[in-house]
C-alpha cells in the first residue's frame, strides 16, 4: 500500500523521533511504502529537494514561515500551502497512486490537498486531529466571530467543515476530542469520528541515581532539591503570564526547583521575568537537541503541563509522553475542558489543577513536596504508556479501520 503523509514538521529521515515518524516507522513495518510531504520553511534557505531510502519517499517542499512568526505572515503563509502541496503532489508524484493519505491538523488548509488526491487516485483519507483551529485562535482572542477577524474566522471555519467532509475518519487525541467535534459539527457522521491517540514508541528514558546526578551536574541542577520541568513551546497556548504567576509563588520554595526549556513566540517575555528576578530556584533554558532533552528531563522529578483556561477546545499536548517516557509523574495545570489532567489523576501517575489560580497551583506543589511513593506512579505512568500510547497499536488500529 502507498501512504501519503502530509505535514508541516520539518523532517529529513523517519529515523528522527517525534508522534508522527514513530508511526510512520511502524506503518513502514507491514510492508508499506512510505510517502511524506515534509516543507521547510522560507528561513531555513533549504532547497526543494527528494530524500530516498528504502521504501520512503520524503518531498521538501519551500513554504513561507508559520512558526514563531506574526499572525499576518503566518497567515499569508497558511493560505498558501494547499498551492504549493498540490502543485508538489503534480510534479513528484504524477505516477504514484497513493491508497491512503494520513494528515494532522494544524493546519486545516491541506483540505484541496486532500480532495485533489482523494479525487485522482480514489484514495482512503484519514485526518489526525491534533488542533481544533479556528476556534483555539478565537479562545485565546488572537480571531473572533465578528468584525474584520470574523471574516478570517469564517473563512477558516468554513475550510475547517469542508476538511472534516474530505476525511474518510477523523481520529481524535481524546474522548473529550471526539465529543467536542461532534457536538459542533452536527453534519458529521459518528461512525467515522474515532478515537487514534498521540502514541510513540515505547523507550524507558529513565534513569538511575547515579546518571541523574551526573546529568544535574552537567546542566548545573541542585543535587538535592525536588525539581519541576516544563520542556515544549513557550506561546500563547501555554498562558506565559500565568506561568510567570505561578512562578513568583514559589520564588522562595527552598525544597522545589523549578526548570523551563523550550522555545516560541513568548520565549522573552519569560526571559524577562527570569532577568528581573533572578530566582535561585529557578533556571530557564533555550529548546535543546532532543537526545539531550530526553536525558535532562530524565533527570528530573515531576513533569509540568500548561494550558490557557480560556480555552474551550479540549487539547490535549503531546509533551505528555516525553514525561512518560521519562517516568515523570505528572503536573497538568489547564482549562476544564482538556480531559488530560482527568486521565492523569485517573491512571494515578499525576496531579491536576485548573489554570486561573496560581494559588491552587502553589498548594499544589506543596502536596507533591510530601509525597514519597513516586515509586508507584512511576509504575501506573509506565503500564498506562504500554496501553494507551504505543505506535504498534496504534498503527495496527489506522490500518484495520481503513481495511488493509
Amino acid at each position: 500500500m502507498n501512504i501519503l503523509f502530509l505535514t508541516l514538521l520539518d523532517f529529513d529521515s523517519l529515523d528522527e523521533h517525534n508522534i508522527y515518524t514513530d508511526l510512520l516507522r511502524e506503518l513502514k513495518k507491514d510492508k508499506n511504502d512510505i510517502y511524506v510531504i515534509s516543507p521547510c520553511e522560507r528561513r531555513s534557505y533549504k532547497k526543494e529537494r527528494l530524500i530516498k531510502d528504502k521504501n520512503t519517499t520524503i518531498l521538501k517542499l519551500k513554504i513561507g514561515n508559520i512558526q514563531k512568526t506574526n499572525l499576518l505572515e503566518k497567515g499569508i503563509s497558511t493560505i498558501t500551502l494547499e498551492k504549493i502541496f498540490i502543485a508538489g503532489v503534480k510534479r513528484f508524484f504524477s505516477k504514484v497512486k497513493f491508497d491512503l493519505v494520513l494528515y494532522s491538523t494544524p493546519p486545516i488548509t491541506f483540505q484541496k490537498t486532500v480532495e485533489y488526491i482523494k479525487k485522482r487516485d480514489n484514495s482512503t483519507t484519514y485526518l489526525m486531529l491534533k488542533d481544533i483551529f479556528p476556534q483555539n485562535a478565537v479562545d485565546l482572542g488572537m480571531l473572533s466571530k465578528t468584525g474584520v477577524k470574523g471574516i478570517l474566522y469564517k473563512y477558516f471555519r468554513e475550510k475547517e467543515k469542508k476538511l472534516y467532509r474530505a476525511s474518510d475518519y477523523i481520529g481524535c487525541m481524546s474522548e473529550a476530542n471526539r465529543k467536542y467535534i461532534l457536538q459542533h459539527n452536527k453534519e458529521i457522521n459518528t461512525e467515522k469520528v474515532i478515537i487514534c491517540p498521540n502514541s510513540i514508541e515505547a523507550k524507558d528514558y529513565s534513569l538511575d541515581n547515579i546518571s541523574k546526578q551526573k546529568m544535574r551536574i552537567k546542566y548545573q541542577l541542585p543535587l538535592d532539591k525536588m525539581i519541576f520541568v516544563y520542556g515544549g513551546n513557550l506561546g500563547k497556548p501555554q498562558d506565559i503570564p500565568f506561568i510567570i504567576k505561578c512562578l513568583k509563588t514559589q520564588i522562595h520554595n527552598t525544597n522545589s526547583f523549578f526548570l523551563i526549556v523550550g522555545d516560541g513566540t513568548e520565549y522573552s517575555t519569560l526571559e524577562s521575568f527570569f532577568k528581573k528576578e533572578n530566582p535561585s530556584n529557578m533556571k530557564l533554558l533555550k529548546r535543546l537537541a532532543k537526545e539531550d532533552y530526553d536525558r535532562m528531563i530524565a533527570a528530573c522529578d515531576v513533569g509540568m503541563i500548561f494550558l490557557d483556561h480560556r480555552f474551550t477546545i479540549p487539547n490535549f499536548p503531546s509533551r505528555l509522553l516525553s514525561y512518560m517516557q521519562a517516568k515523570l509523574p505528572v503536573l497538568a495545570v489547564t482549562d476544564i475542558n482538556s480531559d488530560i489532567g482527568q486521565v492523569i489523576v485517573n491512571g494515578k501517575f499525576g496531579w491536576w489543577c485548573e489554570s486561573n489560580d496560581e494559588e491552587k497551583f502553589s498548594n499544589i506543589i506543596q502536596i507533591i513536596n510530601q509525597y514519597n511513593d513516586f515509586k508507584v506512579m512511576q509504575d501506573n505512568e509506565w503500564k498506562f504508556l504500554l496501553e494507551n500510547y504505543v505506535t504498534q497499536t496504534v498503527a495496527e488500529n489506522i490500518l484495520k479501520e481503513v481495511g488493509e
